[in-house]
């Protein structure tokens, strides 16, 4: 059982609480928190939406939303009483200085001291409006901080005009640009595996790594988030953060300290070694797909455009070859891909070691296999360290691959929280280290940048690829041409154990 630090009596403010990001995540992460004592109970939660709703039909959303993403063994009638007694709310337009900005001045109170958790689970374009009326209201005191959503953008010049607005606002210890995924506690184990094991770090090099695959897959479509994701794409959805931020922490140098600043430097430095993509060579090294209509999981979906209901160009899956300019990394192919519609639902990070030199065994020992590490963030989080070994028996030196399983459930005792949970109280202490410094966003948007530009350019539409496939043929061309495949053994991983409920940390 992990042990729970309570943090410090709080003001949260939630912009945009009647969202789904809200109600699907926030809501259920401060749940579980107020439940475990870790938010004191002085603290308050404020719902602030459009939305004209009193207290109580507030409650009742919330309420649904609560028994939806928890289930009833945590809603609780002593949990939700609880909760709820710290639950307000406020109606506002978060564009336009009014009534419900005087409302929230005054719940909040003229108290310099107290810490203020400012959450815009908004659109991007509210972002600026929003800071300001914080600041015309007196309500942006040097406790408070700001936790914005991405996308911070869709292009560089766009975040930059973004990161402009809210700095001018917020100084930028103050500002916590969020990327859930940092907050997964498989992804910070990465750190662990690789600075607090030596065996690891030591062969954390391109003589020994032959290359590295970062797959994050989801078996669901674009969950009536049309709007959003028909302007945004895998692209700027998912690769240009989650998945740069996973190679940032597989790739980046050991920092001097786990200190904020110290771990984003390095991070930073990954982003900049990249090498930049020619607008020429995007096809080359670049696949983007759409999915059609297929079985997933047993089931008939819709293709992309007919779920939808209109043509569209958008990619719903993305596969690509990075590649770093460092001493260290030199001549190791980094694959990336994404997608929607997929059979299953993963992400996992491949570590594939390089073959031995020669092989000593006859060949009717069997293949030798390279080595290959495999860091599952989700589902059933853990880590697989596959080995050669001889088959147990007489008969002479027969050899076969076997898996070391670190299951996290299994080993601790206990179900990972949301990522969510950890991030919230991380931004309440002032723990900005997971979260993305402005520099990190912009470099990640410059190397971006010539992949969108190239496909504007492309009148060709994206790949097609049947709902429940791995994606287009050409992303297994992507990997295979260079003598390598993606990792397909996700099927024997996907037994889960035994659920284990126990309190979040």
């Amino acid at each position: 059982m992990a042990q729970i630090i309570p943090v410090q009596p709080f003001d949260g403010v939630v912009f945009g609480a009647n969202g789904d990001l809200s109600l699907r995540k926030l809501m259920p992460a401060l749940l579980r928190r107020f439940r475990d004592g870790q938010i004191p109970l002085e603290s308050r939660i404020i719902g602030a939406a459009r939305t004209e709703m009193d207290r109580a039909a507030f409650h009742a959303r919330v309420h649904a939303a609560l028994e939806a993403a928890l289930g009833p063994e945590e809603c609780t009638p002593e949990a939700l009483s609880l909760f709820f007694s710290r639950l307000f709310y406020v109606s506002l337009n978060a564009e336009v200085p009014g009534p419900g900005w005087t409302e929230l001045a005054t719940m909040l109170g003229s108290a310099p001291e107290r810490i203020r958790v400012f959450y815009l689970a908004t659109a991007p374009n509210l972002y600026g409006p929003i800071c300001r009326n914080l600041a015309d209201f007196g309500l942006v005191s040097g406790a408070a901080r700001v936790v914005v959503e991405k996308p911070i953008g869709h292009d560089l010049a766009s975040a930059r005009a973004i990161n402009d607005e809210i700095g001018s606002i917020f100084a930028e210890r103050q500002i916590f640009r969020i990327d859930h995924f940092l907050g997964k506690e498989t992804v910070q184990n990465l750190m662990a595996l690789r600075f607090a094991n030596s065996i690891f770090e030591r062969l954390w090099t391109a003589d020994v790594v032959d290359h590295v695959q970062i797959t994050v897959a989801e078996s669901v479509g674009i969950e009536g988030r049309t709007d959003y994701y028909d302007r945004a794409g895998a692209l700027r959805d998912m690769v240009q953060n989650h998945l740069l931020q996973l190679l940032c922490l597989l790739a980046m140098e050991p920092p001097i300290s786990l200190d904020a600043d110290a771990v984003r430097d390095e991070k930073l430095k990954v982003l900049r070694a990249l090498r930049p993509f020619d607008v020429h060579e995007v096809g080359q090294r670049v696949v983007r797909g759409q999915y059609t209509q297929g079985v997933v999981e047993g089931r008939m979906v819709p293709g992309y455009q007919t779920e939808i209901g209109r043509q569209s160009r958008t990619e719903t899956f993305v596969a690509l070859k990075a590649e770093l300019r460092s001493w260290r990394w030199a001549g190791v192919p980094f694959y990336l891909r994404t997608g929607k519609r997929m059979p299953h639902k993963v992400s996992e990070v491949v570590v594939q070691f390089r073959d031995v030199p020669f092989s000593l065994f006859p060949r009717e020992s069997g293949a030798l296999l390279p080595n290959k590490l495999i860091v599952r963030l989700q589902p059933n989080e853990g880590m697989h360290l596959y080995l050669m070994t001889k088959d147990p028996g007489p008969g002479g030196m027969r050899l076969r691959p076997v898996k070391l399983n670190i299951s996290f459930a299994e080993a601790f005792g206990m179900r990972y929280p949301d990522a969510y949970e950890r991030l919230l109280m991380d931004a309440v202490r002032g723990n900005t280290t997971l979260f993305m410094r402005r520099d990190e966003v912009e470099a990640a948007w410059a190397w971006v940048e010539p992949i969108l530009s190239a496909w504007e350019e492309n009148p060709d539409p994206p790949r097609a690829y049947p709902a429940g496939s791995w994606g287009p043929t050409a992303a297994i061309a992507l990997i295979e041409r260079d003598g390598r495949t993606w990792n397909e053994d996700w099927e024997e991983q996907s037994a889960a154990p035994s659920p284990i409920i126990a309190k979040h940390p």
